[in-house]
């Protein structure tokens, strides 16, 4: 259309002719003349300010204009390229002397009202909204409206709908100016599933195994859970290349599709596929010759192509070894060549020699000149400042080219949790062989990072509210600074959180800090907690809670963590040292053996974790996660000069109430008045003989007070976690972890289990910082200092003693699957099977007495509120100690805030 307006202008002065608004007034000028632009009015149907129409149009008064000529041309390309305009005409007002007076009419492209959209739900109404940008104000064109239609229809025939149609039309406002509403129709039809898929001319494979191969196109299958029967035109197409593959896989290298055909049953909404293959001579590797490699010797590209002479033929395995571009860190020969600069290098397979049933290759390598970064820069962050990325990128300026650093730091730019993981795309720019150089340009998308967490429930007798902040990209050195706060200041990648839990018995504050880069030139992280914990005697009545009864926890800890470079950079090693003070009043629980009085626990824990899970650290796809750590107390015992195992004389004067009769040491029942001179009660079930030293510990509880003044123990913990990609996004989680707290002086322990006199408990151990396995992982309000151990299928806690256990092991296997992985909300289904024990010390321990489980779940993560989940979790044993030797059967797990 802007072509005809030019046309007609150009013709019309081409041939003379006068050209005005109104008809009536002619105005006469010469061809190809130079004028003066003494102004330009701009008319027609336009919201838009008359000199900005002009700026637009990069015309300016006082500047030479010949007309006809490429100043008017060029205006009006300039205002085209807009598209905010449907019509675009110039005309001559005026000619005084040599200055021209032009009018510009134009017509404004209309503007989107409003929008409503039939034929789908209406919870889809919005998603689609979004996903179209179908947004108040937006210009409407007819690009808008086919790019809409496309979408629609290719989306619902990518979920089977191969029948969809949508039409787009739009309707003029009459209550606005240049508004229109938008109306989109959708008929998706009925799905299309296919029933039925056959193979011709196959002998060597079966049909089953060539549909296994086709790993998107599946005929229906009633027992099928997470592939859905449908036809998409795309990944059919895609299917019977992996058809072909599954024949060069095996030797086949001359197997081909020769024809398929596809058949829609209108009627019954059917379609059926009919593959003809031709599969060809079984073939085998024969002689393998690298030419033109200079830098790297035959044995070492020899080693990394794995290929021997007399193997099978196998084409994939061929094409995965020279490059695997399912792996962009594989170990290939292509990432050797780059992952040391050789970024121009190609190196191509060729086959020189076919002899019987044997091919000889030869592996031509072009190597290149060596290639080093130039520009490297980072757009997409609005809110992380510039330092945080550029601290964590691994492709500097002036550095040799290597293909290994660009994937690592795509890696440690989405573990920041600042940025959509799944988004980030380097672009090369700028690649010059010849200089050998190359620019790269990180694109970011950032997400929000802060998370909020407001929950309320029913639990432990009781209704638990909980309030929790989390600024996981703060600015503590912007925190005076007005200006910042929007809302809040942000963009250092510091992490600062604030939470609160309350009910009607127990009450806990935390704050915690942590700046990963201390001192802003290395990546050591320091970190820092404060929290303060109240919880009163739950007395299961009326009340709820004795608030005379009260246990407080006092906690604060300091840590550094840093990054080493040995055995690689992978690693990084912990350090902290951590505080608390335990306040017991009046407190008796059996969870202690004291009820007054206070213990400290002054401890320093190291550890050494290797990191390489990539990329996603939602859901990471590939890599591992390896630590150990050990946790420890000063040796107490060794310099104190207390005597524990005669503290107060009263080893052999202990008296165990099992609810009914007392027992001594020995297991032998105690009767009341013979053997003892006090009458063992409820309130003193442990009374002494009249011989001993009752005033220094008549009761047991005080023994143990002077025991836990300051606790002592050791705590060492391992854990291993892999992820496996199966295939595309499919992942394989593999966990394993054992955990040990043990004591210096056994002395220094509980070693009775009050409720029941024949069981030893934990040998010594303190009655702090003990595992519990079982249930969801969630600790909730217990303040003891435990350690809460998933696994599913079973109540919470219950596969530990009562008071918990001091060796634990854990095995799991995880399989995932996303939903969607989009920055708003990232959503994965998994199945999981998993087993584990928890034993009282090392004589019961064995690895292979587990309690098993297995079940199904959901994970949700919105950057706003953190990890939410729900399992469903089916225990195939039962709970040891329980009433019931029957298996546990399900359980329903929600979670909260757990590991990804």
């Amino acid at each position: 259309m802007l072509n005809k307006f030019i046309g007609t202008l150009l013709f019309s002065l081409l041939i003379g002719s006068q050209f005005s608004v109104n008809a009536q007034d002619r105005v006469p000028f010469d061809q190809g003349t130079k004028y003066i632009l003494a102004d330009v009015n701009v008319t027609g149907k336009i919201t838009f300010n008359k000199q900005t129409v002009v700026t637009f149009a990069g015309l300016e008064k006082g500047q030479d204009i010949i007309v006809p000529g490429e100043e008017i041309s060029n205006a009006i390309k300039k205002l085209g390229k807009l598209g905010l305009f449907s019509d675009i005409e110039f005309y001559v007002n005026e000619i005084k002397g040599d200055s021209i007076y032009l009018e510009l009419f134009i017509v404004e492209l209309p503007k989107l009202k409003e929008v409503k959209i039939n034929g789908i739900k209406k919870g889809k109404i919005e998603q689609i909204i979004k996903e179209n940008d179908l947004i108040k104000g937006k210009i409407v064109n007819e690009n808008l409206i086919t790019t809409t239609k496309n979408y629609l229809e290719n989306k619902y025939k990518k979920d089977g709908y191969f029948n969809t149609k949508v039409s787009v039309t739009t309707i003029v406002d009459t209550t606005s100016a240049n508004e229109v509403k938008m109306v989109v129709n959708i008929d998706r039809g009925q799905k299309l599933k296919i029933k039925k898929i056959n193979f011709e001319g196959n002998e060597k494979f079966t049909d089953v195994k060539l549909k296994k191969a086709m790993k998107n196109t599946k005929q229906q299958n009633p027992i099928r859970i997470f592939k859905a029967s449908k036809f998409i035109k795309e990944k059919y197409k895609e299917d019977l290349v992996s058809v072909v593959d599954k024949y060069k896989e095996n030797g086949y290298r001359d197997a081909r599709v020769v024809t398929d055909s596809v058949f829609l049953n209108k009627k019954k909404n059917k379609i059926a596929i009919n593959v003809k293959v031709e599969e060809g001579n079984k073939y085998y590797f024969g002689d393998i010759k690298f030419l033109g490699n200079a830098v790297y010797s035959d044995q070492l590209l020899d080693r990394i192509l794995g290929i021997k002479k007399g193997e099978v033929y196998n084409g994939v395995l061929l094409e995965k070894r020279i490059a695997d571009k399912t792996k962009p860190d594989g170990d290939d020969i292509t990432n050797l060549y780059q992952n040391n600069g050789y970024l121009f290098s190609t190196i191509n397979p060729v086959e020189v020699k076919t002899e019987n049933d044997s091919i000889n290759f030869e592996i031509r390598i072009t190597e290149g000149p060596l290639a080093y970064f130039n520009k490297i820069t980072v757009v997409g962050n609005d809110k992380t400042n510039d330092a945080v990325i550029y601290r964590e990128l691994r492709t500097r300026p002036g550095q040799k080219y290597s293909k290994e650093e660009l994937v690592r730091t795509v890696r440690e730019i989405g573990q920041l949790g600042f940025f959509d993981a799944e988004a980030i795309d380097p672009k090369f720019k700028n690649v010059d062989p010849n200089a050998g150089t190359v620019d790269i340009e990180y694109n970011l998308v950032e997400k929000g990072s802060s998370q909020i967490e407001l929950q309320g429930g029913y639990g432990g007798g009781g209704f638990i509210g909980t309030l929790g902040l989390s600024f996981n990209n703060f600015s503590i050195r912007n925190v005076f600074k007005k200006d910042a706060y929007r809302p809040l200041p942000m963009g250092d990648g510091q992490k600062i959180a604030l939470r609160a839990q309350a009910s009607s018995f127990f009450q806990t504050y935390s704050l915690s800090f942590s700046e990963p880069w201390l001192g802003g030139r290395k990546p050591v992280n320091f970190s820092t907690s404060l929290s303060h914990s109240k919880q009163f005697l739950f007395t299961g009545g009326a009340g709820g809670a004795d608030r005379d009864k009260s246990f407080n926890i006092t906690s604060i800890s300091v840590g550094i963590a840093k990054k080493l470079t040995i055995p690689d950079d992978y690693f990084v090693l912990s350090n902290s040292v951590s505080f608390q003070y335990y306040d017991l009043n009046n407190y008796f629980t059996n969870l202690f053996s004291f009820g007054n009085g206070s213990s400290r626990n002054l401890a320093f824990t190291t550890s050494l974790t290797r990191n390489s899970k990539a990329v996603n650290p939602i859901y990471p796809t590939r890599g591992s996660e390896f630590s150990i750590s050990a946790k420890f107390t000063l040796p107490y015992s060794l310099f104190n000069g207390v005597d524990y195992g005669n503290l107060g004389n009263l080893e052999e004067n202990k008296y165990v109430y099992d609810g009914t009769s007392y027992f001594d040491s020995n297991g032998t029942n105690v009767t009341p008045g013979s053997y003892l001179t006090e009458v063992p009660t409820q309130n003193n079930p442990r009374p002494t003989k009249a011989n001993t030293l009752a005033d220094a510990a008549a009761d047991q509880g005080k023994v143990d007070q002077i025991k836990f003044s300051w606790l002592e123990y050791y705590k060492i913990k391992f854990k291993a976690d892999w992820f496996t990609t199966i295939y595309d996004k499919l992942v394989l989680r593999t966990l394993g972890e054992f955990g040990y707290l043990g004591s210096y002086n056994s002395d220094r322990g509980v070693s009775n289990d009050p409720n029941d006199p024949n069981k030893t408990l934990n040998y010594g151990v303190v009655p702090f910082e003990r595992f519990f396995l079982g249930g969801d992982g969630l600790a909730n309000f217990a303040l003891d200092g435990r350690e809460v151990i998933q696994l599913r299928g079973y109540p919470n806690q219950s596969l530990s003693s009562l008071s918990g256990d001091p060796i634990y092991n854990k095995f799991s296997l995880e399989l995932r699957y996303p939903l969607t992985l989009k920055g708003a909300a990232q959503i994965y289904v998994l199945g999981f099977a998993e087993a584990g024990g928890s034993y009282t010390n090392f004589k019961k321990y064995n690895p292979f007495v587990l309690q098993r489980s297995a079940g199904f779940g959901l994970r949700v993560f919105m950057p706003a509120f953190g990890l939410l989940g729900i399992d469903f979790g089916h225990g195939f044993d039962a709970v040891p100690g329980g009433f019931s030797n029957q298996k546990n059967g399900w359980e329903t797990h929600f979670i909260i805030g757990q590991q990804f």
